[in-house]
C-alpha cells in the first residue's frame, strides 16, 4: 500500500506541477497566423489587450474583436514495458475562444476589456496500465483583462491591464468507474507594457506579465485489490512571470516584417509548493527558463487583403529531456503559422489563420513503473477573427 501511495503522489505532482508548462500565444487572432511575431508591437485589433495594452492608443475610437480556435494534433505515449498497455495518442480537438473591446475615452486616454485562455492542456491517457492512478488530467484557465492605455506622446504610450484569472483543475481515474476530483480557484495578475514609434515606419513594443499562483485542494481517490485509499493533496501552481519585445517594421506601403525575443520564467514555476497527506514535497527542479523567438511578414497586396506568415521557435522548459514530466509532453518548439484578413466592408474585417507547432521528443523515467516516450508530438491550430471598428 505504502508503494501504491507514492506512486499515486508521484504521478499526481508531476501532472498538477507541470501542467500549465504549456503557455500558449494562440488565442484565435491574428497573431496567430504570424506564429506571435510582432505581437507586442503589431497593435492592428482590440487583442492588443492580451499582448500589449499599450497598443490600444493605436486604435479607433471603439473597435471589438473576437476569435474561434480548434487545437488538435497527436500527443503520442508509448510506454517502455511492451507488456503494459500503452495510453496512445493523449489529445482530443479542443476549442477556443476569445473576445476584445477597446475604446478611446479622451485624446490620450484608452480602456478596454478582453475575455481569453491561453495556458493549460488537457490530457486523455484513456484505458491503460496506469489508468487507477491517473486516466485524465486537465489545468485551464480563463483571464479576464480590464486595461488602461495612456498616450504619452505622438510616439510613446504606456499601457496596464489587472487580470482575473480562473483556474480549474480536474483528474480523474479509474476506481470501480471512472471517478473524477476537481477544485478551482481565482488568481490575480498583472501586465504592463511600453509602445514606442521608434521612427515613422517603425516600432517598438515591450510587455511584462507577471506570475499567476493558484491553490488546489483535492482528495485523490483511487481502487486496488489491496483496499481502497485516499491521498489529501494541495498545489500551489505557478504560471510564470514573462517578457516579450518586439519589432515591427513598415517597408513600404505593401510590406512590413516584425519579430520577437521573449523569456518565461520557468526555473521559478519548478519548485512549486506540493503537500501530501499533510507533508511538503519538494520538487526536483527539472525546469529551466525559457527563451522564445519569432519571425513574420505581412502583403498587403490590395487595400482589401492582409497575408500573413510567420515561424517561431521556444526553448524546451527542461534540463534533460530524457526526465520530461508524464503529463507534460514538451520539448523545443517550433511554429509554422500561415493566414490572411479581408477588409469586408470599411468598418469590419474578417480573417482566418492555421498554424504547426511541432514538439521535441522526450522520455518519462519516473515513475519508473510508467517510464516511456514521447516521439515527435504535434498540435495544429486553425482559428477565425472578426474585427468591427466604430
Amino acid at each position: 500500500m505504502k508503494k501504491i501511495a507514492l506512486v499515486c503522489s508521484g504521478l499526481l505532482f508531476s501532472s498538477l506541477a507541470n501542467a500549465s508548462a504549456l503557455y500558449f500565444y494562440e488565442i484565435g487572432t491574428e497573431d496567430t497566423a504570424l506564429a506571435g511575431a510582432g505581437q507586442a508591437a503589431r497593435a492592428q485589433d482590440a487583442s492588443t489587450i492580451s499582448s500589449n495594452p499599450a497598443g490600444m492608443t493605436r486604435l479607433p475610437d471603439h473597435m471589438v474583436t473576437g476569435g474561434l480556435q480548434m487545437l488538435g494534433g497527436n500527443i503520442d505515449y508509448q510506454l517502455n514495458d511492451d507488456r503494459l498497455q500503452s495510453p496512445g495518442n493523449l489529445l482530443d480537438v479542443m476549442p477556443n475562444a476569445s473576445g476584445f473591446y477597446s475604446q478611446k475615452i479622451t485624446d490620450n486616454l484608452y480602456a478596454g476589456i478582453g475575455m481569453y485562455g491561453n495556458f493549460g492542456l488537457g490530457v486523455d491517457f484513456g484505458d491503460w496500465a496506469g489508468d487507477r492512478l491517473i486516466k485524465k488530467s486537465s489545468l485551464m484557465a480563463l483571464t479576464v483583462s480590464p486595461s488602461l492605455a495612456y498616450k504619452l506622446n505622438d510616439r510613446v504610450s504606456i499601457g496596464a491591464s489587472v487580470n482575473a484569472n480562473y483556474g480549474f483543475l480536474s483528474i480523474t481515474r479509474d476506481a470501480n468507474g471512472d471517478h473524477t476530483d476537481k477544485d478551482h480557484d481565482w488568481a490575480a495578475s498583472y501586465r504592463l507594457g511600453l509602445l514606442m514609434d521608434l521612427t515613422d515606419q517603425t516600432r517598438a513594443g515591450i510587455t511584462w506579465n507577471s506570475k499567476t499562483n493558484y491553490d488546489f485542494n483535492v482528495d485523490i481517490k483511487a481502487n486496488y485489490p489491496q483496499g481502497d485509499f485516499a491521498i489529501p493533496l494541495t498545489a500551489q501552481v505557478n504560471a510564470p512571470q514573462q517578457l516579450m519585445f518586439s519589432l515591427v517594421h513598415d517597408i513600404d506601403k505593401h510590406w512590413s516584417v516584425m519579430g520577437d525575443l521573449g523569456w518565461q520564467d520557468w526555473s521559478e514555476f519548478g519548485a512549486p509548493q506540493i503537500t501530501v497527506n499533510g507533508s511538503t514535497v519538494n520538487n526536483s527542479s527539472r525546469l529551466k527558463d525559457t527563451w522564445h523567438t519569432a519571425l513574420g511578414v505581412q502583403y498587403r497586396p490590395t487595400d482589401l487583403w492582409r497575408l500573413n506568415a510567420g515561424v517561431a521557435f521556444d526553448s524546451t522548459p527542461y534540463h534533460s529531456q530524457s526526465d520530461v514530466a508524464l503529463s507534460m509532453p514538451t520539448g523545443d518548439e517550433w511554429r509554422f503559422a500561415t493566414g490572411a484578413q479581408y477588409q469586408l466592408t470599411p468598418a469590419s474585417n474578417v480573417g482566418f489563420a492555421v498554424e504547426y507547432l511541432h514538439m521535441q521528443s522526450g522520455k518519462v523515467a519516473t515513475p519508473e513503473v510508467f517510464s516511456g516516450s514521447y516521439d515527435h508530438p504535434y498540435l495544429w491550430f486553425a482559428s477565425m477573427n472578426y474585427s468591427y471598428q466604430f
